[in-house]
């Protein structure tokens, strides 16, 4: 496996964010982002600009040759950082909606030890903590995040404030688990893989984040999209309860030292 000086690797998927994807390359550049990270961005099979801009600003680019959704690019991210041998991934919009400030917080939060000596598993950047910055949220998003923070809590005890962000600092054993197709959700990662790894023992916290509303372009849950969503995750969390809790058929979470 490769080895790096750094130890913690961004990974950006991307779908026909040409007007948006350049200004936040540079965002992250000006936060000195890259003296701690390297970055990649995966291009799910954008019809626009957006590959050749992340070549013009110097990025590794990996390009899916159609699209094959969110959760397909994160899981090409995945397998990256395993390859690469990264022990810690922040998975971040291309969009420009989560600042370039909350990576160095993520990072150092994935590094904090409890009293019993040991460190969150994943991470969540959450919008809704004080000291967070959220922006304008439609009635569908709020319904969702609301349904989701109740199926979290009566599936697995926990309490999420914000279920549904896609800002998350994940360690190597998290990665490694997430990177096995089985494991993963490649269409809508969302609530259910959040449900899925507190079920099987993973610790997860959240910290503060600083978010912003999309300058321009088009949201993957526009349309009908929120409807299909919706019932992808309702169904979605219902296998997984009936896998790991009633058939006992889920496979182990990977071990600590991994």
């Amino acid at each position: 496996m490769e080895r790096h000086t750094k130890d913690l690797l961004i990974i950006m998927p991307a779908f026909n964010e040409e007007a948006n994807i350049g200004r936040f390359l540079d965002r992250l550049l000006a936060e000195d982002v890259s003296k701690i990270a390297d970055v990649v961005v995966i291009d799910d099979g954008s019809s626009d600009g957006t590959g050749r801009i992340v070549k013009e600003k110097g990025v590794p680019l990996i390009r899916h040759v159609y699209n094959m959704g969110y959760g397909a690019a994160l899981m090409t991210g995945y397998k990256y950082a395993i390859r690469r041998n990264y022990r810690y991934v922040i998975q971040i919009d291309s969009d420009g909606q989560h600042d370039a400030c909350n990576v160095e917080a993520l990072y150092n939060k994935l590094r904090e030890r409890d009293a019993d000596g040991r460190c969150p598993d994943i991470v969540l950047g959450s919008r809704f903590l004080e000291g967070g910055q959220s922006f304008p949220i439609s009635g569908a998003k709020k319904f969702a995040i609301s349904a989701f923070r109740k199926l979290i809590h009566i599936t697995t005890g926990n309490t999420v404030t914000d279920p549904t962000t896609g800002l998350q600092g994940l360690n190597r054993r998290t990665v490694l688990y997430y990177s096995i197709y089985s494991h993963f959700d490649l269409k809508y990662p969302d609530a259910n893989m959040l449900i899925e790894t507190s079920l099987l023992g993973y610790r997860i916290e959240e910290i503060p984040a600083v978010m912003h509303a999309r300058e321009t372009g088009k949201s993957m849950h526009s349309g009908l999209a929120p409807v299909v969503y919706m019932a992808h995750m309702f169904f979605s969390i219902l296998a997984i309860w009936l896998r790991v809790r009633v058939m006992k058929k889920e496979t182990l979470p990977i071990p600590r030292n991994s």
